[in-house]
């Protein structure tokens, strides 16, 4: 209570005139925003904004500070491993497993965009943050997200092309288009999502500053605006289709096709083979698409999308590496033979 009192304060304190001095250009809005706006003096405008994060479990801080901490090392030290167990091992050089080392270095720059701003938050108390800060958060964290996506819909692309289309996989998936694969996702990714970023940018902010998340997130953002958020609001739903949607009902035709393809193999070793390969890939998919699509679908948000965001912010690239590890041949194989080696040239 107190800390929801201290937001209401906060958020009334300062009547005066001031600039805002964005650190971008805000196009397309009716106002005509650009960098360095004045605001009318009438008018209570927001510079801050104030994560909330789990200030409803507030004695519990310093636990949720230690297991958020072990998290986010884990997460790293995790997909790091499986960057370089793939970079060192010649037999992880294919190109399943490129796609892996980039959804990776994905996985690890997600985390790391919202974590560590919640540790510093659960240890210091310190929970402001700057308007250009917070829109500079959003855009990187919602792109990288939508990035995502598509990675994993060209992860299960390459699958379908190698069980459906063997003969010709090696034609179709030259290296050329295989980093022509890779760079795609990140532009569609950064591209698309610019449009609800700066449609949010544009709303009045003039009223309650507090963020009911642990990070700058655009369903808290967009029902704390003073003006209407219906562009805003609408602006999210068809980035949502596009990068959330689109990608996932994708992924699942290709996955009845490879079904429908293994399902003919008579070989049991064979169906076996095919669908180690593909297992991995429907885990991942299934955890985070499943909590994307129920945060992002509907516009208005509530107060419980921290705590399934927090699970595919944090938890899901967590245990992705112990997913691809434990559940493919191919990578235990590998990652003994690294220990081997590892253990060779310390007792050198």
């Amino acid at each position: 209570m107190e800390l929801k009192s201290e937001v209401r304060r906060g958020a009334a304190k300062d009547n005066m005139e001031y600039p805002i001095a964005l650190s971008f250009m805000i196009s397309g809005c009716n106002k005509n925003i650009f960098v360095s706006t004045l605001v009318e003096s009438n008018k209570t405008v927001v510079k801050n904004f104030i994560l909330l994060a789990f200030a409803d479990v507030y004695k519990f801080q310093n636990l949720l500070f230690f297991f958020f901490l072990l998290t986010y090392i884990t997460c790293v030290m995790g997909n790091v491993a499986i960057i370089v167990l793939i970079r060192v091992e010649p037999s992880l050089h294919t190109v399943m497993y490129y796609f892996i080392s980039v959804f990776s270095v994905l996985e690890i720059m997600l985390v790391s965009i919202t974590v560590p701003k919640l540790l510093a938050n659960l240890i210091s108390g310190n929970n402001i943050i700057s308007f250009n800060e917070c829109f500079v958060q959003l855009y990187i964290f919602i792109s990288l997200g939508a990035t995502e996506c598509y990675v994993l819909m060209v992860m299960v692309f390459d699958r379908y092309l190698a069980i459906n289309n063997p003969l010709h996989y090696q034609a179709i998936m030259t290296p050329m288009f295989c980093t022509e694969l890779a760079i795609l996702p990140w532009t569609i990714g950064f591209g698309i999502i610019l449009l609800p970023v700066i449609a949010t940018a544009c709303l009045d902010f003039c009223g309650p500053n507090g963020i009911d998340h642990f990070f700058c997130d655009l369903a808290p953002l967009q029902n704390l605006a003073c003006s209407d958020p219906f562009i805003s609001n609408l602006s999210t739903i068809i980035a949502t289709i596009l990068v959330v949607v689109f990608p996932f009902f994708t992924i699942l035709g290709f996955y009845i096709r490879i079904i429908m393809t293994v399902s003919k193999i008579k070989s049991e070793e064979g169906k076996q083979k095919a669908f180690s390969t593909c297992s991995s890939h429907l885990i991942v998919g299934g955890l985070f698409y499943g909590t994307a699509i129920i945060v992002y679908v509907k516009p208005k948000g509530s107060h419980y999308d921290k705590y399934l965001c927090f699970m595919y912010t944090a938890l899901t690239p967590m245990i992705n590496p112990f997913i691809y590890t434990f559940r493919n041949r191919d990578v235990k194989k590998a990652f003994k033979i690294a220990i081997n080696n590892l253990m060779k040239s310390v007792a050198l």
